[in-house]
Formats: C-alpha cells, structure tokens, sequence
C-alpha cells in the first residue's frame, strides 16, 4: 500500500513567498532526491491567511511503509533541521502519515 506523509505547516506572513520559493527550489527537491517517495503536491490551504500566517500542506508519496521507514531513519532528521534552521520560530508544522486505500 502507498504512504501519503503529510506536513501541514503555517509560515509567518512576512516571509511566506521567500519560504515558498526555497520550498520549490531547495527543500522538496532535496526531500525528492532522497529515491523515498514517488511524487509530491505543494498546496496552499485556502481561507487559512491570518495573523498568524500562511497555510500550507507538502504531500509526499512513498511506494510502500517500509520505503518512508527508510526515509525517516535515513533522511528525515538532516533535512527537518535544515528547514528548522533557516526559519526557527518563523513556522508552525505538524506531520501526518496516511495509508492511501484508493486512488482516482
């Protein structure tokens, strides 16, 4: 059965497109280059814009468990803590595992 890892993640306001830019150019190619998942979808949560920022949701999807098992015991650590470094206290994220039933 395929994974879908969800990472939901609110950016501040005031530096949401420079974030987004390195998302698309740096962090999900690099979270890509890691032969761990398949594809990826980078979404704006829409209606989520507030005082405290911007939503947004990164879906990854690994081919199978043991696969993102692979990514989190191998790759997760280094390239969580090259987003935490660059935009500490900037963001609030949470991360979510999927098993995908079906598909359309």
């Amino acid at each position: 059965m395929k994974i879908l890892y969800n990472v939901t993640i609110k950016v501040e306001s005031n530096i949401h497109e420079e974030w987004l830019e390195w998302m698309k150019m740096v962090h999900i190619p690099d979270v890509i280059a890691t032969h761990c998942f398949e594809s990826y979808r980078l979404t704006r949560i829409l209606g989520d814009d507030d005082e405290h920022g911007v939503g947004f949701a990164i879906q990854y999807i690994a081919p199978d468990i043991d696969t993102f098992n692979v990514y989190q015991d191998q790759h997760a650590k280094r390239l969580q803590k090259a987003h935490t470094d660059r935009y500490a206290n900037k963001y609030v994220a949470f991360r979510t595992l999927m098993q995908i039933e079906a598909e359309g």
